[in-house]
């Protein structure tokens, strides 16, 4: 299947540029690639549509939340934040209200999905585990290890004043923050092969929830907004309990690109999948062992339905050849 996928990928290119040989040049645009497989997905099939679509030469630039936001603010670059969850991000208010980025899209439809979780198997033998409660009552049972989110991660904010307004440490938990998203799903893929303990942070979509049974922790309280505003906030130490909230995932645009390419702008408007769709393409990445490109083609291939409404008019007759 990869294969397949491969060669569509090469027919997909080929076909397209011979169909856009004589396009006029929209320029270079820079999209973020950040460091999580949903979000290089949107990347990938955008930068595709741009570059194919609309004649643009398109720059991917890798990152993470934290330091995209801090570009955006001091360079301008890159033009465009293809999947951010805001709920995390307390500089995506501040530049919002600069006027300095513009947000035109909820990229993932129905919102994600983050928490704390831990293995279905193991809550199956302790259903105490289903709360933050047995979890602190019982941290053997949970390895006596947090799963920490990587540097540059909003939710690496979030979690450090749910773990301090919680006490997991004093409970005896140790803290273990992983240097990648990669590292992250490494560990709950080794716990469930060998039938281990497990807790810490994870978010859907993502193939790894939905390749493995877990359960997310009930925190037993409600979600309050301001109390949560401060947790996403890593100058402000928030004091209260809060859950995290189902997080609105945006497409942000610098206010420069939105007046220079209005055209582009309106495409992203309309880049928006749905969770059962991004699952869908995450899990057939990793059971293919396919890469960010490979998972974007699969879905072009897959979903031309959904893709060909987003497009305009002059992209669609050059992607004609592609839309089923």
């Amino acid at each position: 299947m990869t294969r397949t996928i491969k060669t569509a990928a090469f027919a997909f290119c080929a076909s397209a540029s011979l169909a856009g040989a004589a396009w006029a040049d929209c320029g270079e645009v820079t999209l973020t690639e950040m460091n999580w497989a949903s979000s290089a997905v949107v990347t990938h099939v955008s930068k595709f549509l741009m570059e194919q679509g609309y004649g643009c030469t398109v720059k991917t630039v890798p990152s993470s939340t934290t330091p995209a936001l801090i570009s955006v603010a001091e360079t301008g670059k890159p033009e465009i934040v293809t999947e951010l969850w805001i709920n995390g991000t307390p500089a995506y208010e501040e530049l919002s209200a600069e006027g300095k980025i513009l947000t035109i899209a909820d990229v993932l439809s129905d919102g994600g999905i983050e928490g704390w979780w831990v293995p279905k198997y193991l809550v199956d033998e302790h259903p105490e585990l289903a709360t933050i409660e047995g979890v602190l009552a019982h941290p053997d049972w949970v390895g006596n290890r947090f799963h920490q989110c990587p540097d540059g991660w909003g939710c690496k904010n979030s979690n450090a004043d749910h773990i301090r307004n919680w006490h997991v440490e004093e409970a005896g938990i140790e803290i273990f923050q992983h240097g990648s998203g990669e590292t992250l799903a490494t560990s709950i893929a080794a716990a469930f092969e060998n039938k281990e303990p497990w807790l810490g942070y994870y978010w859907a979509p993502t193939s790894i929830l939905g390749k493995y049974p877990m359960v997310k922790v009930d925190f037993g309280v409600p979600y309050e907004p301001v109390l949560f505003k401060c947790y996403a906030d890593p100058d402000c130490d928030a004091d209260g309990k809060t859950t995290f909230p189902v997080g609105p995932v945006k497409t942000v645009v610098t206010k420069d690109f939105a007046d220079t390419h209005p055209d582009l702008a309106e495409l992203m408007s309309r880049v928006s999948f749905t969770n059962a769709q991004m699952s869908e393409v995450l899990a057939w990445a990793e059971q293919n062992q396919a890469s960010n490109e490979e998972a974007a083609v699969y879905f072009l291939t897959q979903y031309s339905d959904v893709w060909s409404t987003w497009i305009n008019d002059d992209a669609r007759a050059k992607l004609a050849a592609l839309i089923k």
